[in-house]
């Protein structure tokens, strides 16, 4: 996952700070120097980890925190805030018209997944701000690009313009426009061609189409593996076309992090998306303070609950809650719960929004193919056994049965069920705490804002609480 060796140096360099009641020139020093080390190993440009270092170093030796209470809690404060201001400080809306139709290029180099990415925000935006996209397909160079983009129209349900790898790009595009306003479109999506290298045929064929359509977004697609690569490439592309924003790619990779913490303060370009997956759902608005967060291992509770908000509905997270609360709950509902949960995402990458979670030392072994095992398990009882899990708990020859059926060991047959019962005797604990509390609980505690809009009354959806 991005980040994970930059989270690890990280909380062992403010562990050292950790309980001490007062702090010395020496502790800041000692802690700086394994900041230092971490960014440079994240691959952040020298310049920035030195700027960095010594405006947390010259805060954290201020008076206030010197001879404050609790002073490690104040200098992961300090540390939190200069790298959200590092990464922008707050997050940069996307520029979207009231009225007229909206143009948005997608630039970048082959291979860091500019196509699949215009696809993921035609769709976020789409959902989020009720937008009528239409995507254009002008890469006509790379083999495969315009099948790529229909495939990823089809899956989306998104009308997909192309006319072929004959036609010049500055034409498809000028077409495209004209088809737009004439089918009632409010917002070009355009994948332009990408080369393996930045060169003067690219950049004049990119500047034309800016031309052409007045462009209001020209959002830059960077693999966030790159590195400091990354940040070379911004600003080549922002020094010829003015660049409005990044969207990182492969945020959810083994990446060191170096991108995301130099882009903004070496180009001025702000981050507005980030990439989180594979799947066309999984891209999401880059929140500075978040990303620090996360970075710091302090969780990212915010972004958990709207992605729970997104993909729970809050009639569903309350029906499951009750069937909880009833005592009723059985292996067909811990499926469900299951599935449920599954929509948000990875497992290993919902549990990194949560406080502390990133600390656990066995978090990178959790594995989304659970899912599919705990499946089979179930699949492999009978439908009584399913609905009443006190069968599967006196039987062992239950249990080997569905073992053996599953494909799966009699041990991991134990811990489902144990699974189950842990459930249901926590929430017969938690009964005690009255209905009202549960449904606060089951809904995260919120609302869908959307839910108390007029025209989306009675479809709002709340978090489900793991």
């Amino acid at each position: 996952m991005a980040f994970e060796n930059l989270t690890s140096r990280f909380q062992m360099a403010l562990r050292r700070l950790t309980g001490k009641a007062r702090l010395t020139e020496n502790d800041i020093d000692e802690m700086m120097r394994e900041i230092r080390l971490s960014l440079l190993e994240a691959d952040v440009n020298y310049k920035i980890v030195k700027e960095f270092t010594e405006e947390v170093k010259q805060l954290a030796l201020g008076e206030k925190i010197m001879k404050g209470l609790n002073p490690d809690q104040q200098v992961v404060k300090v540390v939190n805030d200069e790298l959200t201001k590092l990464m922008g400080g707050e997050a940069v809306p996307i520029n979207l018209k009231t009225s007229g139709i909206t143009s948005i290029m997608m630039v970048g180099l082959q291979g860091a997944g500019k196509t699949t990415t215009a696809g993921k925000l035609a769709n976020y935006l789409r959902k989020n701000n009720q937008i009528n996209p239409l995507l254009v397909a002008a890469d006509i160079y790379r083999p495969a690009a315009i099948d790529q983009l229909k495939t990823v129209g089809e899956q989306l349900k998104i009308t997909v313009y192309e006319e072929g790898d004959k036609v010049s790009p500055q034409t498809i595009v000028k077409n495209a426009l004209k088809y737009a306003k004439e089918n009632n479109f409010d917002t070009l999506i355009i994948d332009t061609a990408g080369r393996l290298h930045i060169n003067e045929t690219l950049m004049t064929e990119l500047q034309d189409i800016k031309k052409i359509t007045n462009a209001d977004e020209i959002l830059l697609t960077v693999d966030a593996m790159t590195g400091q690569d990354a940040v070379t490439v911004a600003s080549s592309f922002h020094e010829a076309l003015k660049v409005t924003g990044c969207i990182l790619t492969k945020l959810d990779g083994d990446t060191r992090g170096g991108a995301a913490l130099s882009i903004r303060k070496v180009t001025g370009v702000p981050i507005k998306f980030a990439g989180t997956g594979e799947k066309l759902s999984e891209i999401e608005v880059f929140h500075p303070e978040r990303m620090a967060s996360r970075i710091l291992g302090m969780g990212d509770v915010v972004s958990l609950i709207e992605k729970a908000t997104e993909e729970i509905d809050e009639d569903e997270a309350l029906s499951m809650m009750e069937k909880m609360m009833s005592g009723k709950f059985n292996f067909n509902d811990l499926l469900k719960q299951m599935k449920m949960i599954k929509r948000m995402g990875a497992f290993s990458g919902i549990l990194k929004m949560l406080p502390g979670m990133s600390q656990m030392a066995n978090m990178d072994k959790v594995d989304d193919k659970q899912l599919v095992y705990i499946e089979a398990i179930i699949s492999s009882m009978t439908k009584e056994e399913r609905i009443h899990p006190e069968l599967m708990e006196r039987s062992s020859s239950r249990r080997n049965r569905v073992a053996e059926g599953s494909g799966r060991s009699t041990t991991e047959v134990n811990r489902l069920i144990s699974m189950l019962e842990k459930q249901q005797k926590m929430m017969k604990q938690f009964s005690s705490m009255g209905t009202p509390n549960m449904e606060k609980m089951a809904t995260g505690g919120l609302q869908n804002p959307a839910s108390s809009n007029k025209r989306n009354r009675g479809k709002g959806k709340g978090g489900f609480r793991i």
